[in-house]
């Protein structure tokens, strides 16, 4: 390392008398003492930019900067983030892979190596998204979802194995494993890794999906990025964020009996939501961060999209390194991780006093309370006290203060559903269509609304299962999906092993869950299920209908499987608010089914509970959960299991041996599924016909120069003509908290709808069009479902006479506010070289990681999108795509400026794309009228200029490595 850096090459020495060179922070710290009252998130990002200081990407300067940090200061400085790894879920890996890909395709046009474009740093694939809860309640139901899987998803699978033997670099952990998320903590961490030259270095990365955060759990810096920025990151270009405030999180104190990790993250992202944490580090330290198992820590982490932060860091201590061991990480690689951790100062849990924050937050733990977060938000977070009370106030509330508009006097309005005649059918995948012949439904509705009937086709639009409904009613608030799913509790024995005791305990009372409520057991990994067999709990939770249904993200994301379509049928007519109970960390409206309006977020035991109960209209702290054997009301209090309880089964989670076994299996499981899928072989893709995976077109007309670099040079006027919107028409304007669940195409796809439209021109039968994730490979699919969600608002669309919003991917084509999908619409623009724009309110693009929905706009033709405020992976994956990204200052939006749509709109940016500098939108109206506004540019960074004048990140690197 030949720079003025050189002398913090040093030796550390493990328990063993094991040696191994580091970049020392302590010998830095001599030069820059403030360097040991940094918060220790700061100080590993320190080292990564010490490590890779090369005079160029990483200069001595940011070194500098970065030991200077300041705890309250302006961040214009700008922090090149080299991480160690990068890992990947299939929705967004898949397109990530075919970017690759092309670029292999654009590399041999160009008569170059294909194997220039190559990762840089070793990328893992996990498979977690494909699972669908088409089965359930059956001891077979994970075996017939997987073969689902596979059927549907073949052609994903072989692209993945074409990526497995073309890259060095790229490896899969296949279908069946678990959730990025778990893989990541149990299997993929290594805590430190070590260099050929022998120089060990702290596991950093960024993932495809926001909630890679919960590896902060065990002291790993690490974050969500959009699969634009992964990409860039692992074809060797540091991840570029300016320096960041870090908030500080005292907790002291003890959780309280009965109290989960589940009501302390909701707690925690109440608190953090209300602090505004938005592109902030979060740090936890204190008496009670020391108390909390590693798993309770990662759970906290998990949540750092939901309380609004880049990350919520925990540091190495005792905990990690116990968990690290309980795991079946190898004696080596554990002392080095110590003694590395040791001799960097690292080490420990700081304590009030130690470290110097920008801010400071603090909970008492013993202050937390059992509680739900819902109905539409992860930050709404309810006491259990009041989830009954809650939901009827809301009930009948106007859409913008989180209610759902319906009338006070229809909300115990029952909805009967029976059969015409008294046969019944087993539970059939939703790939199938109900058999010809199945008895159709009446829908028969009890309360102040007049009686109905209505027959249920037995071909209905979406394949679905038929169950045994004879005699059910449905009601507002009545619970139809409750899922102990992945994500935020997959690491957390406590919680899983509390939900498997409740379930014994609620069997035993001789409670049980109706019929046509669908459950499921979607745990986040192998060992779970392990784990609740070894403690005798899963034939219990396998009585109440929580059957295993797959290992991966299922209800989260949308993959629950469909309802029956009596009860889908019974929703849309009557315009139920029926609900859902989950142990996710989502919750966004349509996310989990698209006919559930009410979701709650909820620790697993709770979600037993709530399926036991069967509706949130029922108050658990004072109310039966149900009757038991004779008719005897039980309480929550009588099966809700004790912490010693819990404690007494903790021995089973941990147990090295089984996590070795598992994971072995990785490499390598003869006779699986995934054994028998053959790909494409060869360095270069050759793009098989597909309508799953295309060559994206994204390097359409690519060439080496740089074109709006050559307009700078040619001077002012050609830049400004480079960097500037003209002419252009608004495609939409939106109100707070457009989602990228919103923007990005996620769930079913409807033959109606463009997506649909264009797979049945390509012979796709409905049956087989399986959901946009799937389909995330194919351009053509995804930029057809881009801003098609069937709840997104558009509010060019003028409300009815009630005050109502048409919801659904609409606008009106100007001039002449004809109505048509936004696809379309989009495509008539294009057509005629009319850029566009989109306005939208506070937190544009919040949720998950999602790169298609900033490739799906600029495939639509939007040119900038102008917003009150912006989520930090969407702002920038929106600059990585080419379009501009514009905030409105405070006291302006839209609305003040009184748009309505048919405006055609211009936008000046400063020429040379100053980061943050001022840019001038000019608004001319139908009559002529013209009015300027200063809007500030949210290019953020000297390396985002770059980037946009590049057209966006992947010409920026694809022009890097070719030059190479």
């Amino acid at each position: 390392m030949a720079h003025e850096f050189a002398s913090t090459l040093k030796t550390f020495t493990t328990a063993s008398g094991k040696t191994g060179k580091f970049h020392s922070l302590p010998t830095l710290a001599r030069q820059f003492p403030k360097i040991a009252r940094l918060p220790v998130s700061m100080r590993i990002v320190l080292e990564s930019v010490l490590r890779n200081c090369d005079g160029k990407k990483v200069t001595a300067e940011h070194v500098r900067q970065l030991a200077n940090w300041f705890p309250n200061a302006d961040r214009t400085e700008e922090i090149p983030f080299v991480v160690s790894r990068v890992v990947l879920q299939d929705f967004t890996g898949v397109p990530l892979l075919a970017d690759l890909a092309a670029m292999r395709s654009v590399a041999i046009k160009l008569g170059k190596d294909p194997k220039c474009i190559e990762p840089l740093v070793p990328v893992d694939l996990v498979v977690d998204h494909s699972i669908m809860v088409d089965h359930y309640g059956k001891k077979n139901s994970l075996d017939l979802n997987m073969k689902l899987e596979f059927q549907r998803n073949n052609e994903r699978y072989q692209f993945m194995k074409w990526g497995m033997q073309a890259f060095d670099t790229f490896g899969v952990v296949p279908p069946g494993f678990g959730i990025v998320h778990q893989v990541n903590l149990e299997y993929l961490a290594r805590g430190v890794h070590r260099r050929a030259d022998g120089v060990y270095y702290p596991d950093t990365l960024v993932g495809t999906d926001s909630h890679t955060t919960m590896i902060n759990g065990i002291g790993v810096v690490g974050w969500g990025v959009g699969g634009i920025e992964a990409e860039a990151a692992m074809l060797g270009q540091p991840v570029y964020m300016l320096t960041p405030d870090v908030v500080g999180f005292e907790l002291t104190g003890r959780l309280r009996e009965g109290v989960t990790a589940t009501d302390l993250v909701l707690r925690v992202t109440e608190a953090l939501r209300k602090e505004k944490v938005v592109g902030k580090f979060v740090e936890f330290f204190g008496e009670g961060t020391r108390t909390l198992a590693l798993p309770d820590r990662a759970t906290i982490a998990n949540m750092a999209p939901e309380y609004g932060a880049t990350m919520g860091f925990f540091p190495v201590d005792e905990k990690t390194i116990a968990y690290f061991t309980g795991t079946g990480r190898t004696k080596g690689e554990i002392e080095a991780f110590e003694a590395y951790f040791r001799a960097q100062g690292l080490f420990g849990v700081p304590l009030p006093g130690q470290i110097d924050f920008s801010q400071v937050v603090r909970l008492d733990l013993g202050d937390v309370t059992p509680s739900l977060a819902g109905p539409k938000r992860p930050q709404d977070r309810i006491e259990l006290g009041s989830v009954a009370s809650q939901f009827a106030a809301l009930f009948s509330k106007p859409i913008a203060e989180n209610g759902f508009n319906q009338p006070a006097s229809v909300l115990a309005t029952r909805h009967l559903l029976r059969h015409t005649d008294d046969r019944s059918l087993d539970a059939l995948p939703s790939a199938m269509p109900t058999p010809p012949g199945a008895p159709r439904m009446v829908v028969e509705m009890e309360g102040s609304r007049p009686t109905m009937a209505s027959a249920v086709s037995a071909h209905a639009e979406q394949a679905t299962p038929v169950s045994k409904t004879a005699g059910i009613s449905i009601g507002n608030g009545d619970v139809l999906i409750a899922a102990i799913t992945s994500c935020t509790n997959t690491s957390n024995p406590s919680v899983l092993l509390a939900a498997g005791l409740l379930a014994k305990k609620a069997v035993e009372a001789g409670l049980k869950v109706q019929p046509h409520i669908k459950t499921s057991l979607a745990p986040g990994s192998r060992i779970v299920t392990e784990y609740l067999t070894q403690a005798g709990l899963l034939p219990y939770l396998e009585k109440l209908g929580f059957a295993l249904a797959g290992y991966g993200c299922t209800t989260c994301i949308g993959n629950a499987g469909d309802l029956t379509p009596e009860i889908n049928e019974a929703i849309n007519q009557s315009d139920l608010v029926c609900a859902a109970v989950l142990s996710g960390n989502r919750n966004f409206e349509a996310r989990i089914h698209p006919n559930l309006k009410a979701n709650f977020l909820a620790s697993p035991p709770l979600v037993v509970a709530y399926a036991i109960a069967g509706t949130v209209m029922r108050d658990l702290m004072t109310e039966p959960v149900g009757k038991g054997k004779g008719g005897k009301d039980v309480y929550l209090g009588d099966i809700w299991p004790t912490s010693d309880e819990i404690y007494k089964l903790m021995k089973y989670a941990m147990n090295a041996k089984a996590f070795r076994e598992n994971y072995a299996k990785v490499k390598s499981e003869p006779g699986k599924l995934w054994e028998k899928i053959k790909g494409v072989e060869g360095t270069a893709y050759t793009w098989p016909t597909s309508t799953y995976i295309a060559e994206p077109p994204f390097f359409k007309d690519f060439a080496m120069e740089n074109i709006a670099a050559s307009a700078q040079l040619a001077g002012s006027k050609a830049t400004k003509d480079a960097v500037s919107v003209k002419g252009a028409r608004i495609m939409a304007l939106f109100g707070d908290s457009i989602t990228t669940d919103h923007i990005s195409p996620a769930g079913s796809i409807k033959g109606s709808s463009p997506a649909g439209r264009w797979l049945l021109a390509h012979g796709v039968q409905k049956a087989d069009f399986n959901s946009y994730g799937a389909r995330r490979g194919n351009h053509e699919v995804m930029m057809r479902g881009t801003f098609a969600n069937v709840r997104i608002k558009n509010l060019m669309i003028p409300a009815g006479d009630d005050g109502s919003r048409e919801e659904g991917g609409v606008t009106l084509f100007q001039p002449g506010a004809e109505k048509m999908f936004i696809y379309d619409a989009a495509m008539a623009y294009m057509e005629q070289g009319t850029p566009t724009v989109i306005f939208a309110g506070e937190e544009y693009g919040t949720g998950s990681s999602r790169d298609w929905a900033a490739k799906g706009t600029q495939l639509l033709g939007i040119k900038a999108v102008v917003a009150r405020s912006f989520e930090r992976i969407h702002r920038s994956n929106l600059v990585g795509m080419g379009v501009l990204p514009l905030q409105f200052k405070a006291g302006d939006s839209w609305q003040t400026l009184g748009l309505s749509g048919n405006e055609v709109i211009g936008v000046l940016p400063d020429p040379d794309l100053k980061p943050q500098s001022e840019a001038t939108l000019v608004i001319t109206r139908a009559d002529g009228a013209q009015q300027k506004l200063q809007v500030i540019l949210r290019i953020d960074t000297p390396i985002e200029v770059d980037y946009y004048r590049h057209g966006g990140i992947l010409p920026f690197v694809l022009r890097q490595l070719l030059a190479a």
